[in-house]
């Protein structure tokens, strides 16, 4: 094809923002000049040099994968884009890696069809950059949309990709890795009050990245987790591949439904199973202090969570508060649950099971399974359900500075031990710090752990997630926060499990170990030191199936799952 030269179409290259030309040119001289477009904005904005190469030859490469060329000025943003860092932040969850020092993509993809993905996945492979995909952005340690390797990478952005299909009669649904929890939650309400999907209650949630690393919600103590009940999925693997259950193999649907995201490929869309719900259920919350004798009421949980009716999640949210009494310091320890039945069921089976905890009908509302999600994450009642929809909404773990760690636990620990955790929380760095024990038992306990890649089942009483949040300003001295973190997690070794100590690959932390970069392989001795604490034994299979669909460690980060060399 012959460039067009004419002093026009120059002039309309100059006055393009970069891939964002003037509608009102002529679409056949806009098509034609494309290549020409291109080679002058590389030119341009990236001012050819050793660490722009691998952009330039990127950006050719999908002008010509593309089946539209004109497509990719809707589609890719650069750095000298003037949207490029908005769409960088817009769903950034964790503000600790949106900092001028965080290592940025040399470009950000977000596909509208499943070619667009497959064009930007040879291209990566092609001209040697990483690949880091992003639903919701809600990776606690960023590695959806960033790095800590000195390497080229290239995110796609599956903000686009986000449809819900659901149907009632057969119980499924189809719902698009882009789309959120709450997108998801909201179809379904729409579509029924007695279906309900066992994901986690943080709405702003991707689901793609939820369903990849487990999904722990309010239903799980009867239904499990929501990766147990995805029946089905659309996968694009290291070679552009678009594979089925059917097509993708037994080993690798194990995978993908709990063994982490960002090893084995990129999930189009998932199948899951619904489940029935109650067209009401009942939500409450009971608060103590120290005062209130919160030390023992959290001690004597430990044993009794675990063995309500799997009809009853129940959680506990400790943090340090101001006492209403004298405006003192104190710690307060929350106590919720969402329970699949009516107030006047719920209370004479707390009354039996968790008389201590002195529970009555006002502490308890009825609502619809959806409109307990809101509750559960908010603890706002009355919000309109279309607050699910909103993909920007803060909560305690969303647009804002944090650290988080996990853990599981095995026995009681004992009343000391808690009282020894206590004084940590009034450090100043605890100010908005908080440790939230869920209870296990009911379903979890049925299935077995080498089921599903997610293997903290029968056994554990509980987990915990901790996390410590600050703000913009206090950014600067970070590392006091992070340090407190450690602190706390290394009061508990002795409490939690051993051996390895388990963690949740949902709650992600470096601190626990990472991947060496190198150009060839990950190694698996690195990775068995996480890996472990992710997975325990079925980390060994994870990489069975990693060496089977991409050994050369395409789909790599941080703590993805490593070949075998």
């Amino acid at each position: 094809m012959t460039l067009p030269t004419n002093l026009s179409i120059i002039n309309n290259v100059i006055a393009c923002n970069t891939f964002q030309c003037s509608h009102n040119m002529d679409p056949e001289i806009k098509l034609n000049m494309f290549p020409f477009l291109l080679i002058i904005i590389l030119s341009l904005s990236w001012r050819i040099s050793a660490s722009a190469q691998p952009a330039e030859e990127f950006l050719r490469c999908l002008s010509i994968r593309f089946h539209n060329s004109s497509s990719i000025a809707k589609l890719v943003y650069t750095h000298h884009n003037s949207s490029y860092f908005s769409v960088l932040k817009s769903s950034a969850q964790n503000f600790r890696f949106t900092t001028p020092s965080t290592s940025t993509p040399l470009a950000i993809v977000t596909p509208f069809h499943a070619s667009h993905i497959q064009a930007t996945v040879y291209c990566c492979r092609k001209h040697g950059l990483q690949v880091r995909t992003r639903s919701g952005g809600h990776d606690f340690e960023g590695l959806s949309y960033t790095t800590a390797y000195k390497v080229p990478f290239v995110v796609i952005d599956l903000v686009n990709l986000r449809s819900v299909q659901v149907n009632v009669e057969k119980a499924t649904g189809w719902v698009e890795s882009g789309a959120t929890v709450g997108e998801l939650y909201y179809e379904i309400a729409r579509k029924s009050r007695t279906l309900a999907f066992p994901a986690g209650i943080g709405h702003t949630v991707g689901i793609g990245g939820q369903l990849s690393g487990g999904g722990l919600g309010s239903l799980f103590r009867k239904y499990g987790l929501a990766s147990d009940n995805v029946i089905d999925a659309r996968l694009i693997d290291a070679y552009g591949r678009i594979l089925d259950k059917k097509s993708m193999g037994e080993d690798l649907f194990w995978a993908i439904r709990g063994g982490g995201g960002g090893s084995f490929g990129i999930v189009l869309a998932w199948k899951l199973k619904l489940v029935p719900v109650p067209a009401n259920v009942t939500a409450c919350t009971v608060s103590k202090t120290l005062e209130q004798n919160a030390t023992k009421l959290v001690h004597q949980w430990q044993s009794i969570g675990r063995k309500f009716p799997k009809e009853i999640q129940s959680s506990i949210a400790i943090a340090r508060v101001n006492s209403s009494e004298d405006g003192k310091m104190t710690i307060q320890a929350s106590y919720g649950s969402v329970f699949l039945g009516s107030i006047d069921e719920l209370i004479p089976l707390m009354e039996e099971k968790f008389p201590e905890l002195g529970l009555v009908k006002e502490d308890c509302l009825e609502m619809t399974w959806a409109e307990s999600v809101l509750y559960s994450a908010l603890s706002i009642i009355g919000l309109p359900l279309e607050t699910l929809l909103n993909r920007t909404q803060k909560s305690a773990l969303s647009q804002t500075f944090f650290k988080a760690k996990s853990d599981f636990v095995k026995q009681p620990i004992s009343e000391s031990g808690f009282e020894g955790l206590w004084p940590k929380f009034y450090e100043d760095e605890a100010k908005s710090a908080v440790m939230v024990l869920v209870a296990y038992g009911g379903k979890m306990d049925e299935i077995p752990e080498t089921e599903y890649p997610y293997p903290h089942r029968a056994g554990n009483l509980y987990s915990i997630l901790y996390v410590v949040n600050w703000e913009e300003e206090e950014n600067k001295n970070s590392e006091k926060f992070m340090n407190w973190m450690r602190r706390v997690y290394s009061y508990m070794t002795p409490y939690v499990s051993k051996s390895p100590r388990e963690a949740y690959v949902n709650y992600r932390d470096l601190d626990i170990g990472t991947n060496k970069f190198n150009d060839e392989k990950g190694s698996y001795t690195e990775g068995k030191v996480w890996g472990l604490k992710y997975f325990k034994n079925n980390f060994d299979r994870l990489v069975y199936v990693k060496t089977k669909v991409d050994p050369q460690n395409f789909f790599s980060h941080e703590q993805s799952i490593p070949p075998l060399s």
